[in-house]
């Protein structure tokens, strides 16, 4: 026997052992959208096995399975469900499809990887989490934005600029589930963070010379606001624009740029919110789309005692609140918006109010406070 064949063999009896242990559990709360999705639609109607969260070395071993010859992974599975990887070929009709972040993709796949490889030592799962960094780089746009699944933009949409920020944060704030990292390619990341950084400023929408807030997706180029499905249209949206201020809050030395940023986004918000309108949720006989099955209905209610609410999208020269059908016709009421849209998509939320209520005044005193000599 060659010390190859003796290598692998040694390789394979340390994953069989690893496989057989108990563990802590790791956060999975990054995969819920994916999962959500593979539910909604692909996996409709499925009864599959699912792993524990305990299970994480059989968690990873999915991961490797998905995983796209470039690095990255394909969305919208379930990543805990136990189904050969043939089949979903089958289902989504010979690919399991390309590599993407879109919906809170890949960068939580890295570093669930990263974390299994501090735990058991597999040097398979360290490979697998280099190799998505690799792909995380690739994908960088000179400009220092990454694009998502529907448009080649900077995307801020379901995560994807935040999503990979934050994973490159935590590298360069020293995370110990990355201590393994080259030197190298740790400096190649942190230069990254900052393109991205660099970027997002660029991108805040500015009407009359004041900056508000920022869209769902930005040029490559002139970081001006663009359409991306249909339905999202050029315009100032609350829920990524809190996912924007939250991470530009956790940066740790924060220039005055993005002091900057963070004040003028957190004034936009409060001249934006509405007051004294709920939003009423009412069952319905269930009505199934191609993606989803809808069971309750949604209507605006005049309510006084309401909290502060906010729209999903903004115009931008306006800012009057609207919404939109397939059809990329915009409308000014959710009740003209018909029923696949209106509750296959989230229109109105509290989005920022963590921000307000919590995480702003806790960041006001950070940065105020005298840095020691």
């Amino acid at each position: 026997m060659n010390q190859v064949t003796c290598r692998a063999d040694a390789a394979d009896t340390k994953l069989q052992q690893a496989l057989q242990g108990n563990y802590e559990p790791i956060d999975l709360s990054l995969f819920r959208d994916s999962i959500h999705h593979w539910q909604m639609k692909d996996g409709r109607g499925r009864n599959d096995l699912r792993y524990r969260p305990e299970q994480i070395v059989h968690i990873a071993e999915n991961l490797l399975r998905y995983q796209n010859a470039d690095g990255g992974w394909p969305t919208n599975l379930d990543w805990l469900a136990e189904i050969d990887v043939e089949e979903i070929r089958k289902i989504r009709k010979g690919s399991l499809g390309r590599s993407t972040f879109d919906n809170r993709n890949t960068y939580p796949q890295i570093e669930y990887l990263a974390r299994v490889f501090q735990v058991t030592g597999l040097p398979r799962y360290r490979k697998a989490a280099v190799k998505g960094l690799d792909y995380l780089l690739r994908e960088q746009r000179p400009t220092g934005g990454w694009r998502g699944k529907d448009v080649d933009a900077i995307t801020f949409n379901d995560d994807v600029m935040v999503g990979v920020m934050r994973l490159l944060l935590k590298i360069r704030n020293g995370s110990p589930d990355f201590a393994w990292l080259d030197p190298q390619l740790r400096a190649r990341l942190d230069r990254s963070l900052e393109q991205a950084i660099d970027a997002t400023l660029k991108c805040q929408i500015e009407v009359n010379g004041r900056k508000t807030a920022w869209c769902q997706q930005h040029d490559h180029v002139t970081f001006a606001p663009v359409r991306a499905r249909t339905y999202e249209l050029p315009s100032i949206t609350p829920q990524e624009s809190t996912g924007v201020v939250r991470f530009l809050m956790e940066l740790p030395h924060p220039s005055p740029e993005v002091i900057e940023a963070v004040e003028s986004a957190m004034a936009w918000f409060e001249a934006s919110k509405i007051e004294g309108l709920r939003i009423k949720t009412i069952p319905i006989t269930p009505v199934r789309f191609e993606n989803f099955t809808a069971k309750i209905d949604r209507i605006e209610v005049q309510d006084p005692q309401a909290p502060p609410i906010w729209t999903r999208y903004y115009e931008i020269e306006t800012n009057r609140p609207f919404f939109c059908n397939r059809d990329g016709i915009k409308v000014y009421r959710l009740a003209d918006v018909k029923l696949e849209r209106r509750v296959g998509y989230g229109w109105y939320g509290n989005w920022p109010v963590h921000l307000k209520t919590d995480l702003y005044p806790a960041w006001k005193a950070r940065i105020s406070t005298p840095k020691s000599p």
